[in-house]
């Protein structure tokens, strides 16, 4: 029996000329699978049979825009995932769902070996093969780019030679990946870190220097999950898509960072984000107001840790999942809604109302009402203070 390799495709040239690389390299049949996670452009039939023609033995397409948003994209949200308190994983937490469908499709259709587009110095080669040797321990990987030297040039005169039907004159030169939860792009003139990102770039936001008039929107959350916007009930991904829409058009979400890879060097990454963004925004700040005090100091440090398990590939491992539970717990009372204006490049909360909130009114006001004993803040103070004041009181003594 022919020997079988599943390849992660996403319809563009590397992946398209690596379908007939493969099969000449390793005399294996090809499978293509692509999954949608909300990144546009063309449609999975047009794609499906693109995978075809250009000599896959089948091509399996699978519609996981509900599954993204629900399974991972909220889970981010729950924990404000920003890594290096900037970047909200658009492209790490979209790697763990499409491993998720590589290797359904390596078992549906009898594959041994699992093969990505990614090169040597990106995360993804870690998040994809990671992911794949924990869900699929017996599976192999290869990496064409990577491992059988296919550059951008050698991709277009093969494309050409074997009159592949896919478009070989890209003059794009950004490096661009994007799903409904952002947009990530690099490379070309963006390398160099002192120039600035020009309008071409940007896609998902406009240009915040000259935007509309403010939009007032407000969210509703239940468990830390949005569950209606200005009233109208929604799904995960329609509220991730209803945001980036809004807040896209307010120039909000724009990022433009010198990260740290897994792989030990800095990369100058673009980022778009208006939804994941203000969604974020809006999330953190109903948990300011019905999560106390020390278990929201602890979700901090935890949903740190968390956002850099995903951005290192380790979404399946013993760790991530155990932080999963500790987070999950914390959105038990995250209900209510944050009211927040739209405009010009920021998402401002302007209120906030919730069922399960902490926040007294009686206790906070210097009004009339006020039912705060203020009498008792001088003791609490003489025994706040009381370790400090004890060590001062040695240390003075031993300087005299």
């Amino acid at each position: 029996m022919t020997e079988r390799i599943v390849l992660a495709y996403s319809g563009g040239l590397d992946t398209s000329v690596a379908i007939g690389w493969i099969g000449e390299a390793t005399g294996a049949e090809v499978i293509a699978v692509a999954v949608d996670v909300g990144q546009g452009g063309e449609d999975l039939e047009t794609i499906r049979q693109r995978a075809l023609d250009c000599g896959a033995v089948e091509a399996y397409v699978a519609d996981a825009r509900d599954e993204f948003a629900n399974e991972y994209c909220m889970p981010a949200l729950q924990a404000n995932g920003l890594y290096m308190d900037s970047y909200p994983l658009v492209s790490a937490v979209s790697r763990p769902v499409i491993v998720k469908h590589l290797v359904q499709a390596a078992k549906q259709f009898g594959a041994t070996t699992v093969a990505h587009g990614c090169t040597g110095k990106g995360n993804d080669q870690v998040r994809f093969e990671v992911g794949i040797q924990t869900l699929g321990p017996d599976l192999k990987c290869i990496a064409p780019v990577r491992d059988l030297a296919l550059t951008r040039e050698k991709a277009i005169g093969y494309a050409e030679q074997n009159s592949l039907p896919i478009v070989t004159t890209k003059k794009n030169p950004f490096s661009i990946d994007q799903n409904v939860w952002g947009r990530a792009v690099e490379t070309g003139y963006l390398e160099d870190i002192w120039n600035g990102p020009t309008k071409d770039v940007y896609d998902y936001t406009d240009d915040p220097s000259f935007p509309p008039p403010a939009d007032e929107v407000v969210i509703s959350f239940e468990r830390g999950v949005p569950v209606a916007i200005d009233g109208e009930a929604v799904t995960p991904l329609e509220a991730i898509q209803i945001m980036n829409r809004r807040a896209g058009a307010q120039g909000i979400g724009r990022i433009d960072i010198v990260e740290d890879r897994l792989v030990g060097i800095k990369s100058r990454e673009i980022y778009e984000a208006p939804g994941a963004m203000a969604l974020i925004a809006a999330h953190r700040e109903l948990e300011n107001v019905t999560i106390e005090r020390e278990q929201a100091r602890f979700k901090r440090t935890v949903g740190q840790r968390w956002t850099e398990l995903v951005y290192d590939g380790q979404w399946f491992s013993p760790l991530k999942r155990s932080l999963d539970a500790f987070i999950a717990d914390t959105q038990q009372m995250v209900n209510g809604e944050i009211r927040m204006e739209l405009q010009g490049g920021r998402a401002t909360v302007t209120g906030r109302r919730s069922k399960t909130s902490l926040y007294d009114f009686n206790l906070a006001t210097y009004d009339e009402g006020d039912s705060f004993d203020q009498s008792q803040a001088r003791g609490f103070i003489e025994l706040f203070g009381m370790s400090s004041k004890v060590a001062s009181a040695r240390d003075q003594r031993l300087q005299g």
